[in-house]
């Protein structure tokens, strides 16, 4: 399964003057975590996170326990001030496998997607704790529609268990299993897929 199969498209993005009032609210108004900061191309230059904006940001409060120093808010007023850059991205072409790697070694919630240096999508661990979350009937379903490309639609037989596809062959083809076991592979929320041939 590939970025662009598992991204969600189209993708809310900010520019480097966006006051960082207006990026604060679009998060908390889209339930979002990040927004990929782009030049006027779609150009990725950088990501705002919740963390960026919030930084620095906050008056302390006379009234709790300090050192007799007050500390001023120092954050900048915009999200190219803020942002981190350069921004961590993945290719359109990348596999989830890779995806989910680099979001836990990064300690990313959200990935912007890129098609060249071109912004394209956004891959958050929402997006992926979604497909997991895919009920097996579903993806028999999806499985079913994508097997439809490589013969007619009562060939394959196909049973979804925990998001675990097997799908059945009557015909002993393998190149065609292969082209099956690969199209059922690229539905989003499936986990494994067996492909098997049984002429019974």
């Amino acid at each position: 399964m590939l970025a662009r199969e598992v991204m969600s498209a189209p993708v809310v993005t900010v520019t480097p003057d966006t006051p960082v009032r207006t990026a604060a609210a679009l998060l908390a108004d889209r339930g979002f975590t990040a927004l990929p900061v782009v030049d006027d191309d779609g150009w990725l230059l950088g990501v705002v996170t919740e963390a960026d904006l919030v930084r620095g940001r906050f008056r302390q409060d006379i009234r709790s326990p300090h050192d007799g120093e007050v500390a001023e808010p120092s954050a900048g007023s915009t999200t190219g001030e803020v942002m981190t850059a350069p921004a961590v991205a993945v290719s359109v072409l990348l596999d989830v496998v890779e995806i989910v790697r680099v979001m836990l070694d990064e300690g990313l919630r959200s990935v912007p997607v890129v098609d060249g240096e071109r912004v394209v999508g956004i891959v958050s661990r929402r997006d992926l704790v979604r497909m997991l979350a895919r009920d097996d009937e579903r993806l028999a379903r999806d499985v079913r529609n994508r097997l439809a490309m490589v013969g007619t639609p009562d060939r394959w037989s196909v049973r979804v268990a925990d998001g675990v596809v097997t799908i059945t062959d009557p015909r002993d083809d393998e190149a065609d299993r292969h082209v099956a076991t690969v199209l059922a592979e690229s539905v989003p929320g499936v986990l494994r897929v067996r492909c098997v041939h049984d002429p019974a």
